[in-house]
């Protein structure tokens, strides 16, 4: 794991993660990433359920050690009421407390951010949920799944005429958990003007909601629905995706003007090239139909590296559909540096670095997820209680 030349851009910082599974997390693992003191707070026993999620190996998730990393785990049983108040004391002494639980809940516990506003005024209250912290479905239940439908970003993302498909990823909890990451950095360079901390709102459909691009104007100002396109986008040809002689799948963007004139040239179509009705993009896209056509017949003919090295050699976009493993054999992605490694009861783990890629600051990995409640007698000891004292709340549970 490399070193930093100076302090991360976050050193000094404490955040103190209140939540589980993804969101919230993602959240405090970029912070923590760029230098901040994560605590995270986790039930006794069970810990956050990501531990034991998809792949596990030697008992815990290979997820949780990328997840986790840089993460103090500390055990506290918030459904008792010493529980509690070892969190208040955590939060009072934090610069960030980032929840992601049922909006109320926090409430419930005697920990909204009303607590804390005459105790840490400073203090960054970041809360997310499925729906946002007000308005008349702030009450339910938000899973990523559910959000990214509501969003408007399932409707757009699959084939017409078939039901949306989703990406084999949590991507609304990873979206919601960059908004996270970015709305803290922002309250907190605020607060170097005020003085004082707020409470920063994410809901996960309004992240995902975030990148619908012109959607709403288009809607509003001339009554398009963007409707789902398969593997093309609506309104720019050519870009899609298209089969080769060997099975593998290459990407081309071809839209540009200049471009689509050389990629046309390069597939064997001069017709088309220097057909004036598609000189432009809105000419292209009353053609498109005919255009992936030729090109989907060009590439089905030969190999996608053959194709690859085509179009670069000619200067038009185009790349491999990667899975991972292709990914860790590419030289790029090494040079990048998009690997880190990490060990894991005495055997090497990569896991992947977290841009952006900050020149004199870098963030780094300092060790992986560790292991559950490691860090609850150091912290603990830092609020001013005895060893005994930590014993007795070990013994009762309540860490």
């Amino acid at each position: 794991m490399k070193q930093s030349l100076s302090p991360r851009p976050l050193h000094g910082l404490r955040v103190i993660e209140m939540g589980q599974l993804l969101a919230g997390p993602f959240a405090g693992c970029i912070l923590g990433y760029f230098g901040a003191e994560v605590i995270k707070i986790e039930p006794p026993i069970s810990g956050d359920p990501i531990r034991g999620w998809r792949v596990v190996e030697d008992g815990t998730s290979l997820w949780w050690h990328s997840l986790g990393r840089n993460k103090k785990s500390v055990t506290v049983n918030l459904k008792e009421q010493q529980g509690r108040e070892i969190a208040k004391q955590l939060i009072n002494g934090a610069d960030v407390v980032i929840e992601n639980f049922r909006p109320g809940t926090m409430e419930k516990w005697g920990l909204g951010p009303e607590v804390f506003e005459s105790s840490n005024p400073q203090l960054v209250y970041a809360r997310i949920s499925g729906f946002g912290q007000t308005g008349p479905y702030a009450h339910k239940p938000g899973y990523a799944s559910v959000t990214e439908g509501i969003s408007g970003f399932r409707y757009v993302n699959g084939h017409p005429e078939q039901a949306p498909v989703r990406p084999n990823l949590s991507i609304g909890d990873s979206i919601a958990g960059l908004h996270t990451a970015l709305g803290i950095t922002m309250a907190l360079l605020e607060r170097q003007n005020s003085g004082s901390g707020q409470v920063v709102d994410v809901a996960l459909y309004e992240a995902m909601f975030n990148l619908m691009e012109a959607v709403v104007p288009e809607y509003d100002g001339a009554g398009v629905i963007r409707e789902p396109s398969g593997s093309t986008v609506t309104g720019i040809v050519p870009t899609n995706t298209y089969r080769c002689r060997d099975k593998k799948y290459v990407v081309i963007g071809g839209n540009g003007d200049s471009i689509f004139k050389r990629l046309m040239l390069a597939a064997g179509h001069p017709e088309m090239a220097e057909n004036p009705a598609l000189a432009t993009n809105t000419g292209r896209v009353a053609h498109e139909v005919d255009i992936d056509a030729a090109l989907a017949a060009w590439c089905v003919r030969h190999p996608s590296q053959w194709i690859i090295d085509t179009l670069e050699a000619v200067r038009v976009p185009v790349g491999p559909i990667y899975n991972v493993a292709d990914m860790m054999a590419d030289p790029h992605f090494q040079a990048r540096g998009l690997f880190e490694q990490v060990e894991i009861n005495g055997k090497p783990l990569k896991i992947p670095a977290i841009i952006p890629r900050l020149s004199k600051t870098p963030g780094q990995t300092d060790w992986p997820g560790p292991s559950l409640g490691s860090h609850t007698d150091e912290v603990l000891s830092q609020l001013g209680l005895s060893v005994d004292d930590i014993a007795k709340l070990h013994s009762e549970q309540i860490i």
